[in-house]
């Protein structure tokens, strides 16, 4: 492993994933409507008319609960749900149009969830269409979306890329059956190489598998054959997550604590399923994230134009991420909000001409330039940290930016920050030390899951 047994009890401790900064937790709730209308409507005017918007949708809806799941979801069979929650997305995506006064150009639709192909093909193509109508859309503009195996059939797949998508992120997570069935989430092989065929036949250009690691009843054997599966079908990208163990917020991942690996077997899983990975010709993107050489995120990786905002690593250059529907998450670079969580309160409020914001976030200077530097260490693995943000660091951050040098996880030179391939292992852990808002406010950390 690259990490001693000690370093991996050392740094197994709660952190953010990074997708934001400031990490929600941490968020001043300083935003009314009428403020995140004028921060939009600014934001659109400096960023989103030359750079194009991307669209995040959640579509929160599960025939059954995959008990690891850490998403918001609603649990049901009933399919009538469909229309009048994709017409509350519509009220909402007309608001911002009211904002914007003139046509966005989108760079990028994503579909998440939930599960998307939850709903019918056509309904999702009646949705689509009154988004994608009062929109121009940016050349290599980027269509993506979120499939279950079960439930993702030819119709979906083609309905989509008639209009503009062509990259489905499959919910593997393992191809063991004992693990499948204790987490919930049953999807014979049959059923993924159906998927994955379908989405070739149907013209898409990226197919991406999400692997989870860290499961219970997981070993190194079950890893083997799960990624022997994964070799003969060579999806673009590869997502390999560490399992977030939060039974407080979660309750149903209780059902199998007893069967999960210690912190240092997980590292083990993570260690093996990354060679095996680099030997079937991906190459490691960040955190959690692989690929061919020719897919596109290894392109922005070389030449340094990665990203990565809620939906993970992204090649897009847009600063606006629009969030629509219940819980998503808006990130326009000057300021984030998120939507209420509860469907029936969000549905109220967008079919009432309401916002139904639930809690946001005004970006200073100094979060600004920090987010630069946590985005610079996750996409590159160095950053240039300023004199006045080394001031601001507390003399803990900067001793155990010391010792992690000490422990060859960083370089540290003239004020610039690389993380080493062993540091790669305890990302998170590093960006926490130049995370200026956790010096005061430890007692978030229990609502993160841990780093390794």
């Amino acid at each position: 492993m690259s990490l001693s047994p000690e370093l991996i009890e050392k740094y197994s401790k709660p952190a953010p994933r990074y997708t934001s900064y400031p990490t929600v937790p941490f968020w001043e709730n300083n935003l009314s409507p009428k403020s995140w209308e004028s921060l939009v409507k600014t934001a659109f005017e400096l960023y989103g008319e030359k750079e194009g918007i991307t669209l995040y949708i959640h579509l929160p809806y599960c025939e059954s609960l995959c008990s690891y799941c850490g998403c918001n979801k609603r649990i049901t069979k009933n399919h009538s749900v469909e229309i009048p929650y994709l017409d509350a997305l519509l009220n909402e995506w007309k608001k911002y149009l009211a904002i914007f006064q003139t046509v966005p150009k989108l760079a990028g639709i994503h579909l998440g969830g939930g599960t998307p192909t939850f709903f019918k093909p056509e309904s999702l193509e009646y949705f689509l269409k009154e988004i994608i109508q009062n929109s121009s859309i940016i050349e290599n503009a980027e269509f993506s979306f979120e499939g279950h195996p079960n439930n993702t059939t030819l119709a979906h797949l083609k309905t989509l890329k008639k209009l503009g998508f062509d990259r489905v992120s499959y919910g593997i997570q393992d191809f063991d059956s004992r693990v499948q069935q204790s987490i919930h989430r049953i999807q014979p092989l049959e059923r993924v190489i159906e998927a994955t065929e379908n989405a070739r036949k149907s013209g898409y250009k990226s197919i991406n598998f999400d692997l989870i690691y860290g499961l219970p009843h997981q070993t190194l054997n079950t890893l083997e054959d799960t990624f022997e599966k994964v070799a003969n079908l060579k999806p673009e990208r590869i997502a390999f997550y560490s399992y977030a163990h939060l039974p407080s917020a979660f309750p149903a991942q209780k059902s199998f604590e007893a069967h999960l690996p210690n912190d240092i077997q997980k590292r083990e899983l993570y260690e093996f399923g990354k060679r095996k990975l680099i030997k079937l010709g991906y190459e490691e993107i960040g955190m959690d994230h692989f690929a061919l050489p020719s897919d596109p995120l290894n392109r922005a990786k070389r030449k340094g134009t990665l990203h990565r905002n809620f939906m993970g690593y992204t090649t897009s250059p847009s600063k606006v991420l629009i969030g629509l529907g219940a819980s998503s998450i808006s990130d326009i670079h000057l300021g984030y909000a998120q939507n209420e969580k509860n469907i029936e309160a969000y549905k109220a409020s967008m079919n009432n001409g309401n916002w139904a914001l639930q809690k946001g976030h005004l970006m200073t200077n100094e979060d600004i330039h920090i987010r630069e530097i946590i985005l610079d260490l996750i996409c590159k693995q160095q950053s240039n940290i300023p004199v006045d943000i080394w001031e601001r660091m507390s003399d803990k951050q900067i001793f155990q930016l010391k010792e992690m040098e000490f422990e060859k996880l960083v370089k540290i030179n003239r004020g610039i920050i690389e993380v080493t391939k062993s540091g790669l292992a305890v990302i998170r852990n590093i960006c926490m030390q130049l995370d200026l808002r956790l010096q005061t406010g430890q007692k978030q950390m229990t609502r993160f899951s841990k780093a390794i």
